[in-house]
């Protein structure tokens, strides 16, 4: 046996690990942690040794998928382009742009060509029904820091290699590795907290794996995290805890955030929230005599009926104890690539702007330029102008993975024309008309974009690919500028290279124009000469990182950084700990931090009517787990195999109420479904709260994923509510769903 060993970067999570992959021809042999790693050092999680099923996988789609009637055939990518010229083309010809909808699912943010080259797509086609998994996500989240910060994802994040006393609120990471929290091996990470004599609370309805690991563990009713963050800066105002002196200058708003904060004292939402008022005002005396503290609060406060109130508040009282980008608190990453904080002039900018259009049926306010993945449904079936007629689907599973699956299943199957990118036949493309699928992630090369920009580290890496890609295959790129070349006007046989060519010249010549920009006032012709020969994502990746913050800027600092450099250091190359930011980083048209943005204080009167209703009854949440990333990993039979764990977690005293047994199935019914369940009676499940993991339920008829069938599941998504969404972001609310359960 001859091997050869590469260096990638695991394209399944956010912790972005180092790979050592070996090889014997075209086969994978063997896949573990890159010791030599920059950022991961080593560290591999369960997914990452999963990339050798996932490249091998025989359920993997090769060659373009076309339906006739109910069956499939394989087709040319030719034959696929003319069917989709053919289809496509006379509905945007007869209905216009606004009849086209286009969906962006998960997978595409670890995919370099696919982050590139997709908002080229949806920008040519000019529809306005675009929509993500951002807002069946992390959308409050970029709305609080947009309205505070200036973008969207100028997200501080949790400095855990310095800090001393960490927070954690609905986030599980030592099963998710972090989530707008890019770090790598966060089970040591945390443990270091501890061995320097810090503190790790957790707050959850559940006892996760990392409550049990924190030093202390509080439950927390879900979907009021809300109000005991209130509470929390409550008792900082009140006790006079606050410190905001190193940031006072660079903000404004902390005297009205005073105020909608006054009615919220420990004592008045202790009931509500679930925790003692003398827990929430010892931990918040706690957090602010900390010498560097931080909150890490992310899917569960995220996804709740107040997740932009729930997701801003955090980032106040970094403020309001001086954490707010201090070592040890809440930074900002710098990027190798740059990003919307890095271009402009520093530290003031346009702002964050939202509603600039509203969606058809229900009105819902666009936010970053989508519309809730909650409405795709309605604005399918609504007949009328602007009616969605056709779907493009890009690396997404919307019907097992967005609210009210069976709305949704019902609203695809209605489409006149149905086009996915990607490499499954699962519950979402075995609706479509055509198929085009990409490429295993060892065929490609690797880049980082989003997730540098939430790493707790400064570092940067490129990954060649492993092997070469078939001769017949086109590479993601070139398969979306085809697709764009034929939205206008080029026909289905686009001349690919043009209109690579056209979109890097455009890249170029809107960065010369940019007065802080190491290449302003420079001959766009002279840049794309030093970009040559490379083509494609390659050549925007040279260009990004060649302009970005690292970068040699084609020759104004020749020990900076360029792809060559990255080629170079396969093991990639560190930019150290993250560094103070403020006042550069802001992007806001004040220039200070909007400690008020207007998103959250229109919002607050809402809070402060929910609080005031009485709940009752069971709730839904769901829950991670280390060998799942949503709904796209469970055709891994290593990843799968063992004890199920698509089960419904109860605690014993609800079981015994509902009078369901453990290893049997229950009913569990919400407005909107129904799903038949097995259960699992643990008292790690707070009372009144029952679990069920998202991205699961792949026994439907046309799934062609042979393990991920044996191994089905149920999806939790028939039970989550188009209808209930956090109001300023259009984020679907996935937690503290109320429910019932019985037996069967």
């Amino acid at each position: 046996m001859s091997t050869e060993q590469h260096y990638r970067i695991c394209p399944f999570c956010e912790a972005t690990c180092g790979l050592v992959v070996e090889t014997d021809g075209d086969q994978v042999v063997s896949i573990r942690g890159d010791e030599k790693d920059t950022f991961s050092e080593g560290y591999l999680c369960p997914k990452g040794v999963a990339l050798q099923d996932f490249h091998h996988d025989p359920d993997r789609l090769q060659s373009p998928m076309i339906r006739d009637g109910e069956t499939w055939r394989e087709a040319s990518w030719d034959e696929a382009f003319t069917l989709i010229e053919e289809k496509l083309m006379p509905i945007i010809q007869e209905h216009g742009s606004h009849a086209v909808g286009i969906y962006g699912g998960n997978p595409s943010i670890h995919n370099v060509s696919l982050t590139v080259y997709g908002p080229i797509l949806m920008k040519s086609m000019k529809t306005p029904n675009l929509f993500s998994a951002s807002t069946v996500d992390q959308m409050p989240k970029q709305v609080a820091c947009g309205g505070m910060f200036g973008t969207g994802l100028t997200t501080p994040v949790p400095d855990v290699d310095r800090c001393n006393f960490l927070l954690i609120m609905g986030a599980n990471p030592l099963e998710s590795n972090g989530s707008l929290m890019t770090a790598p091996n966060i089970p040591e990470r945390l443990k270091k907290i501890q061995e320097r004599g810090g503190r790790i609370v957790v707050l959850d309805p559940r006892k996760t794996k990392t409550a049990k690991l924190a030093d202390e563990y509080h439950t927390i009713i879900p979907g009021t995290d809300a109000y005991f963050l209130s509470a929390m800066l409550n008792v900082l105002i009140e006790e006079g805890l606050c410190a905001p002196e190193h940031l006072k200058d660079h903000a404004v708003g902390f005297e009205e955030v005073k105020s909608l904060i006054e009615p919220y004292t420990p004592e008045r939402v202790s009931d509500r929230c679930g925790v003692d008022a003398e827990v929430i005002r010892v931990i918040a005396r706690d957090f602010a005599a900390s010498s560097a503290a931080c909150i890490h609060a992310r899917m569960g406060t995220c996804t709740q009926e107040f997740g932009t109130i729930a997701s801003w508040l955090p980032d106040v009282i970094h403020y309001a104890t001086g954490n707010l980008d201090r070592e040890g608190g809440a930074m900002f990453p710098l990027p190798a690539y740059g990003g919307g904080n890095t271009k402009g002039t520093p530290g003031v900018g346009r702002g964050m702007k939202l509603g600039r259009r509203k969606s058809r049926v229900s009105g819902y306010p666009e936010v970053f330029g989508e519309f809730p993945a909650a409405c795709m449904a309605e604005e399918i079936e609504t007949p009328g102008e602007g009616q969605i007629r056709a779907m493009i689907t890009v690396a997404g599973n919307p019907l097992l993975s967005t609210t009210n699956s069976e709305a949704l299943t019902r609203a695809f199957g209605s489409l006149d024309f149905m086009l996915s990118l990607d490499v499954y036949m699962n519950e979402t493309t075995r609706m479509a008309d055509v198929i085009l699928p990409g490429l295993s992630p060892l065929e490609i090369p690797h880049f980082d974009t989003a997730f540098t920009q939430l790493a707790i580290q400064n570092h940067a890496s490129y990954s060649k690919p492993v092997f070469a890609k078939p001769d017949d295959r086109p590479y993601e790129w070139e398969t979306l500028l085809r697709l764009v070349g034929m939205i206008n006007g080029m026909g289905a046989n686009a001349d690919i290279a043009a209109v690579d060519d056209f979109v890097t010249s455009m890249a170029v010549s809107r960065e010369i124009q940019l007065e802080t920009s190491p290449i302003h006032g420079r001959e766009a012709d002279e840049i794309m000469a030093a970009l040559a020969p490379r083509r494609g994502v390659e050549r925007m990746i040279d260009f990004m990182v060649r302009t970005g913050p690292y970068g040699e800027g084609f020759g104004s600092d020749p020990d900076g950084l360029t792809l060559d450099k990255l080629e170079d250091n396969p093991h990639g190359i560190s930019y150290g700990a993250l560094k103070s930011r403020i006042p550069e980083v802001l992007r806001t048209p004040s220039g200070k931090i909007e400690l008020a943005p207007e998103a959250v204080v229109s919002d607050m009167p809402r809070l402060w009517e929910k609080f005031k209703e009485e709940s009752n009854g069971l709730v839904l949440v769901g829950r991670r787990h280390l060998r799942s990333n949503n709904s796209w990993l469970h055709n891994s039979e290593r990843l799968v195999k063992g004890k199920s764990r698509c089960t419904l977690m109860m605690h014993p005293d609800d079981a015994d109420v509902a009078g369901v047994v453990a290893g049997e199935l229950a009913e569990i019914s919400s407005r909107v479904g129904s799903l038949h369940v097995p259960v699992e009676i643990t008292e790690d499940m707070m009372p009144g709260v029952v679990s069920i993991p998202h991205g699961w339920g792949h026994d439907l008829d046309g799934v062609q994923l042979e393990v991920a069938r044996a191994h089905a599941g149920v999806n939790s998504n028939v039970l989550t509510d188009e209808k209930a969404l956090d109001i300023p972001s259009g984020n679907a609310i996935m937690n503290g769903i109320p429910v019932e359960v019985k037996a069967i």
